[in-house]
């Protein structure tokens, strides 16, 4: 079904990959009625009497986006008393993104998202949703979140581009949002009219076929299961892996384990491409094999599936984890050198175990890690 739906769309779009131009400098600011995360409707008029109007194209699962949303929020604080006004739209699509492309996110792009992440970061300045139509995306043409475009009190565009040189916040040296507001406020030329905006790339609609096609590269690989014994459980809890590893100890017959399962998966595919992997162990008995395959090969779980290899079950419960003497599910996550970062008994907070893998996951610098450890 996938493989056809994927022709399809290929077919449709393959030869109508639109351009987005960036607005022009010294153009009136479009137009935009878009929902919030305050459940409220925003658009430009409610904002005419601010003498400087900053709207920032940003989003939840872009890494260089995360490092922004609280020099965002500080800038919004700083310059509030002065009217300046801050608008933050979210511009993706989220059927334009790929389960990949959340590899340093613990969730996408949708409304409901965002205010996910609103309430995890505290954060006040309007957080606005446009990945149902981009109509407002389209008018105003980021290229990258975040992208900063700044209106002086006549709400004509006086700079677009970066709002500093450095998703790096000790590397900073150039304050290029602060300074055109700066400037406009006492009535003098923006020194900078113009910087590249840097981040990831906008997920326009028509990027939807890319988003499919992972998918049917995840469904089209072979899942398999494989007994473990008593020794190999030992084994599995050192992690001789040396990278971070998830393991989920689940059975057919539980509900809470069938409920949380795919979600697992979909962390396995989000993380993939990083120092991750994930291993299921079922605690079904061994001649249940048949059907524990048939139900791995339903969620297409392409993650290493164990099946306990006796009906002792304490005993393998015990070579695993000496005071694991609970029932399923029960979930492990360890570092590369055997820590536990995450253990729970019961069903999972997928939220928070998101975070936790994300604050541990090795990382090209730091502040994504701490990122995930601060709210």
């Amino acid at each position: 079904m996938w493989k056809a739906l994927f022709v399809l769309l290929v077919s449709l779009t393959a030869s109508a990959q639109e351009v987005h131009p960036t607005l022009a400098l010294g153009s009136s600011a479009p137009n935009f009625e878009l929902p919030g995360v305050d459940g409220s409707f925003h658009k430009l008029s409610d904002y005419a009497a601010s003498p400087v109007l900053m709207v920032v194209f940003t989003c939840n699962h872009c890494p260089i986006a995360q490092m922004y949303e609280r020099r965002i929020q500080q800038l919004a604080t700083d310059y509030k008393d002065k009217g300046v006004t801050v608008v933050a739209i979210e511009p993706n699509d989220p059927k334009a993104i790929s389960i990949d492309e959340l590899d340093s996110s613990d969730i996408s792009d949708s409304l409901a998202e965002m205010k996910i992440r609103v309430q995890y970061k505290h954060l006040t300045y309007p957080y606005l949703y446009d990945g149902e139509t981009q109509e407002t995306t389209r008018a105003y043409g980021p290229q990258a979140t975040p992208h900063v475009f700044i209106f002086d009190q006549q709400r004509h565009l006086q700079y677009e581009g970066r709002m500093d040189n450095s998703y790096r916040a000790e590397l900073v040296k150039s304050q290029d949002a602060r300074n055109t507001i700066d400037a406009l406020l006492i009535h003098k030329e923006v020194p900078v009219t113009h910087t590249g905006a840097f981040g990831c790339s906008t997920k326009w609609k028509e990027k939807s076929t890319t988003s499919l096609a992972t998918l049917q590269k995840f469904e089209e690989k072979p899942v398999s299961v494989e007994l473990v014994s008593k020794d190999d459980l030992t084994k599995l809890r050192a992690n001789p892996s040396h990278q971070m590893m998830l393991i989920d100890f689940w059975a057919t017959w539980c509900g809470s384990c069938i409920a949380e399962f795919a979600d697992l998966q979909n962390t396995l595919r989000m993380y993939a491409a990083r120092d991750f992997s994930f291993v299921t162990v079922s605690a079904n008995m061994p001649d249940e094999k048949p059907s524990v395959l048939r139900f791995l090969q339903k969620q297409h779980a392409t993650s290493r599936n164990l099946l306990f290899s006796s009906d002792d079950t304490a005993a393998l419960q015990t070579a695993f984890d000496p005071q694991w003497d609970s029932a399923v599910p029960y979930t492990v996550l360890l570092s590369g050198d055997g820590k536990v970062l995450y253990k729970k008994m019961g069903s999972v907070d997928l939220l928070e175990l998101r975070r936790t893998i994300l604050a541990n996951l090795p990382s090209d610098y730091s502040g994504f890690n701490e990122y995930w450890k601060n709210n």
